[in-house]
């Protein structure tokens, strides 16, 4: 039987082997031809020699990661060992430092390659789509993008908004008035504020308009500028309604559209103006796209079990 083994320098066992030996358990499931020991600070596999050059292969590429980042874990793991090349899943140092110190002394910053990207891309360009599955850390990653936009003094202003298409309730039904009504449908990007920047301070930056959260016909008529605006929910969007968002930049914006195709709660045989501003703006100069998927999920475990198992069902359709 042939075998090989790898020897870890200048990088601790423990913490590349994880808790309870879990990256190496990870390990053995992507390879399960091989026999796989870790023991002290080696790593040893035996099997079919084709195999094993390919084992030998991505855990070099696993100890290249490690050795840049020094943190490994499951979606690293499995982004690793499914890509193509270490450009699917490698980005820039910096796009993987402390986007914005959070409350309570939270480090906020991208946790995944893909929203590590999303960094990236939103610093060389203007406006960006960002595209995936629930959970993956789109519109999270914005708002402390945006955050940190505004506490840089690059722009003036945060401007959040989200097309007012109800996910199975009517909010003509719902208590109150209409900014009482809207505040649970916006309440994803108030949860996302509420862990970067402390509570007065945020609540003195919504009364004087620093931070601006309102459904997307309330952009209608305006021109955006010296702002980081995010629009979530995009797949939510007409024709219409995406093509007067897009038309509202102003000088020196950001703008960031996050959506989910897969999630599309318009009337039937109405088109996703989200969608549609995909295909047409897709070589577009100045214009990033970024699609993260289901390795990017950083919610509860179970929830890219849930992912997994409607896209089989959806799939069969």
């Amino acid at each position: 039987m042939n075998e090989i083994i790898i020897e870890l320098e200048e990088i601790s066992p423990k913490e590349f082997f994880g808790a309870q030996n879990a990256n190496i358990e990870l390990l053995k499931k992507y390879f399960p031809k091989l026999k796989i020991v870790a023991r002290g600070n080696k790593i040893k596999a035996f099997g079919d020699e084709e195999l094993l050059e390919e084992f030998d292969r991505r855990i070099t590429m696993l100890l290249k990661h490690f050795g840049k980042y020094n943190k490994i874990d499951e979606n690293t793991i499995e982004r690793v060992l499914t890509s193509q090349s270490s450009d699917d899943y490698t980005t820039s140092k910096q796009s993987g430092e402390v986007i914005v110190h959070g409350v309570g002394g939270r480090l906020i910053k991208a946790q995944t390659a893909n929203q590590r990207k999303l960094v990236e891309t939103m610093h060389k360009n203007d406006m960006v789509f960002a595209i995936g599955p629930a959970g993956t850390g789109k519109t999270y990653t914005g708002v402390a993008l945006a955050v940190q936009a505004l506490k840089n003094k690059e722009v003036k202003r945060i401007i959040l908004t989200r097309p007012a298409v109800e996910a199975g309730e009517n909010l003509g039904f719902l208590p109150g008035d209409l900014q009482e009504k809207l505040d649970p449908y916006m309440q994803p990007l108030y949860d996302a504020l509420r862990d970067m920047i402390a509570p007065e301070k945020l609540a003195h930056y919504i009364e004087n308009g620093t931070i601006q959260i309102a459904p997307l016909a309330f952009m209608r008529g305006r021109t955006l500028d010296n702002a980081f605006v995010i629009l979530d929910e995009g797949q939510n969007t007409t024709h219409a309604q995406m093509k007067m968002f897009l038309t509202r930049m102003g000088k020196n914006a950001k703008f960031l559209l996050t959506g989910d195709p897969g999630q599309i709660d318009l009337p039937r045989r109405t088109i996703s103006g989200l969608k549609e501003a995909l295909l047409i703006l897709k070589n577009v100069e100045g214009v990033g796209m970024i699609f993260l998927d289901d390795k990017d999920v950083i919610r509860h475990s179970l929830v890219k079990k849930v992912i997994e198992a409607y896209k089989s069902i959806e799939n069969r359709d």
